[in-house]
């Protein structure tokens, strides 16, 4: 008799094609890891063995895994209106989400529109820029803005937006018109690396330069992370968003908060603008406004944004089947009482000092050249020199990553991403709940698996 585990591989093998992985491994009889089970922080295999999800699934599940409450609202909504369009109709749960998300937005971000993921909502914003740009007379702009390494998703005008050149390249030509600025990598900085308020100003200002170099009337949008994600996390220095924020005010730019991993307690606030003080003019979200029960993205949109397209026989020629899906409204609805009851906000403010001193002491180790990142989102860069800062090249990098740490952190009981997107890391995000218990853990790990990945170099 076939066990059940054994029918699951045979099928994942045959039939799962798996995002963003390479295949060759299974095709050579290696096994799909088959998570099954969660609780808390934890997931389970189907082998029963317990690993600590220190991605948050894919910084999604701020409020943890097995929450009882957040399933019986989905399976209530299910029952009672399972699905309609929001195409021209409303339903109760998309209206009632959409006014408390703008309630908890800052600024004047009063009007949601909702899509099913992040890469949609970045796309929605960069079609609301150019759209919105043609009503009030101004057709010409339509560029945008983003930078170096940093990740805003798979879709054709958010590929765009990437700034990744190895997950760009086999689907070009994408859509005409993104350029690319610096990002704020201080530990990499090409100058001023000593001063973060310097390199900040340094950094926001080549922003300016590609807008007058292209032409201010070219120019509808900067995409912007609070903290970058892909590169391995890099928080902005002081000042950077205050000075981006000058900038798309003088030239009639918007600027584009890309919250799709910071904003829903990720840096400790409920909007990752919240927490560097600047107001942007979208903010687009998506993974944790569910905890990842149910799909849901969307952009908050400012006011003035919204004003041309309710007028007359003008609309927003766009949508999305599943966009404010009835059962995911339900469900973030649910998910955003529970951020109230737990106050899980304050929990990641009282924790977050805890987690950075837990993760830094791990710069003992040779092969550890820099922590960084805020809240509940690190990176950890992986070096062969601390002194000269000195990276890895391809060859070390894919034996390094793919060819150990992957697997070995995994074995040892922690999920997490070693990346290398840009120069090699391990990056961390764990649930919302995790506490000193699970930064011990991770810490641990994570020096035993690096500690023998030096070895092995």
């Amino acid at each position: 008799m076939t066990h059940p585990s054994e029918s699951l591989q045979s099928a994942a093998r045959d039939h799962l094609w798996m995002h963003f992985a390479r295949h060759s491994p299974v095709a050579a009889g290696a096994e799909v890891p088959m998570i099954v089970r969660g609780e808390g922080a934890y997931v389970f295999d189907d082998k029963g063995r317990r690993y600590l999800d220190g991605l948050a699934g894919l910084f999604t599940v701020q409020a943890g895994h097995g929450r009882e409450e957040l399933a019986q609202a989905a399976a209530k909504q299910a029952a009672e209106l399972a699905y309609f369009p929001i195409w021209s109709y409303g339903h109760p749960k998309a209206v009632e989400l959409a006014a408390r998300l703008a309630d908890l937005a800052p600024g004047d971000l009063n009007r949601v529109f909702f899509t099913t993921g992040g890469g949609e909502a970045v796309e929605s914003a960069w079609k609301l820029a150019k759209h919105y740009y043609k009503l009030v007379g101004k057709p010409t702009k339509h560029k945008v803005i983003s930078r170096a390494v940093a990740y805003h998703g798979t879709p054709h005008g958010a590929l765009t937006l990437t700034g990744l050149p190895g997950i760009k390249a086999p689907y070009e030509p994408l859509v005409p018109s993104g350029f690319r600025v610096p990002n704020t990598n201080i530990y990499r900085a090409p100058a001023h690396g000593d001063d973060p308020e310097a390199f900040g100003r340094w950094a926001a200002d080549r922003i300016e330069e590609v807008i007058e170099f292209e032409g201010p009337d070219t120019v509808a949008a900067v995409f912007l992370e609070p903290v970058q994600n892909a590169g391995g996390c890099f928080p902005p220095p002081p000042g950077y968003f205050q000075r981006v924020r000058e900038i798309c005010d003088k030239h009639d730019v918007l600027l584009v908060s890309d919250e799709v991993i910071c904003a829903f307690g990720r840096l400790g606030t409920m909007f990752g603008s919240q927490k560097f003080g600047y107001e942007p003019d979208i903010i687009t979200f998506a993974k944790g406004v569910t905890s990842g029960y149910s799909p849901l993205g969307g952009m908050l949109v400012a006011d003035r944004l919204f004003e041309p397209f309710a007028q007359g026989t003008t609309m927003f020629a766009h949508g999305y089947t599943f966009g404010g899906h009835p059962v995911s409204s339900a469900v973030a609805l649910a998910n955003l009482d529970l951020f109230e009851r737990e106050d899980l906000l304050g929990h990641v403010s009282r924790q977050e000092s805890a987690f950075r001193a837990t993760l830094e002491k791990l710069l003992d180790l040779p092969i550890v050249g820099d922590v960084r990142g805020d809240g509940y989102f690190y990176g950890i860069e992986l070096v062969k020199d601390k002194a000269t800062k000195e990276t890895f090249d391809g060859e070390e990098t894919e034996r390094l990553l793919r060819g150990f740490l992957d697997k070995a952190l995994f074995e040892n009981g922690l999920y997490c991403r070693a990346d290398d997107r840009g120069d090699p890391v391990v990056q961390l995000a764990p649930p919302l709940v995790s506490d000193q218990a699970q930064f011990d853990e991770i810490e641990q790990i994570l020096r035993s698996v690096l500690t023998e990945a030096w070895a092995k170099l």
